[in-house]
């Protein structure tokens, strides 16, 4: 059994289907040990005391440097004695020293099918605004392993959407999320945590 931390940093939505698996009787291999905020008062961390799950906060704005919320990030990691992360709707970019202490253990969910619509500066409403605008028939999401570059690890999930033609970029996120977030995100983590359960590494 592997210990799990979930990063969030609003609603928890996708937090939410994870805890809905477990408690579903799913993702045999992972302890949800963890729910880590960026910021105070979000709803996430709600969904975890209802849960029964540990929730902390660290504040990207309480650090003058990136450097120093990292560590900060890193120690609250490490005193939980966490063995997977998941980004599920963390708006911080984690820097290299979180990356380099969780190698192919940190996945990410992102709400296009990676490479279109993703990368820096694309996150949240942006993305289902950037998918409009290009006028693409269909979008989706992607489940991904975290490396140095936003966006750019290894795919291990993706979920096809349809487009419709009177969608509002907030109509689209709420279907990218029912059909394909809520399901990629849990089965992802339930095959890594099973992997590495095993013995093996998930390579990048």
């Amino acid at each position: 059994m592997l210990n799990v931390a979930v990063l969030v940093s609003g609603g928890g939505t996708n937090l939410q289907a994870i805890l809905d698996a477990k408690a579903a009787g799913g993702l045999a291999h992972a302890k949800i040990a963890l729910v880590l905020a960026s910021k105070p008062g979000v709803y996430a961390l709600e969904r975890a005391a209802k849960a029964g799950v540990p929730g902390a906060v660290v504040c990207r704005r309480s650090y003058a440097a990136p450097e120093a919320f990292d560590a900060a990030l890193l120690e609250t990691l490490r005193a939980c004695r966490i063995d997977v992360v998941v980004l599920a709707g963390f708006l911080s970019i984690l820097g290299g020293a979180v990356i380099e202490a969780y190698p192919n253990r940190i996945l990410n969910v992102h709400p296009s099918l990676i490479p279109s619509f993703c990368g820096a500066g694309y996150y949240g409403l942006r993305v289902h605004e950037a998918a409009l605008k290009r006028g693409v028939k269909v979008t989706g999401a992607t489940v991904h392993l975290v490396n140095e570059i936003p966006d750019g690890g290894r795919i291990l999930l993706q979920k096809a959407v349809e487009v419709l033609p009177d969608d509002t970029p907030e109509t689209l996120q709420k279907r990218v999320m029912e059909q394909a977030e809520w399901q990629l995100l849990p089965q992802a983590l339930d095959a890594l945590t099973a992997e590495l359960d095993r013995g093996g590494e998930s390579e990048a």
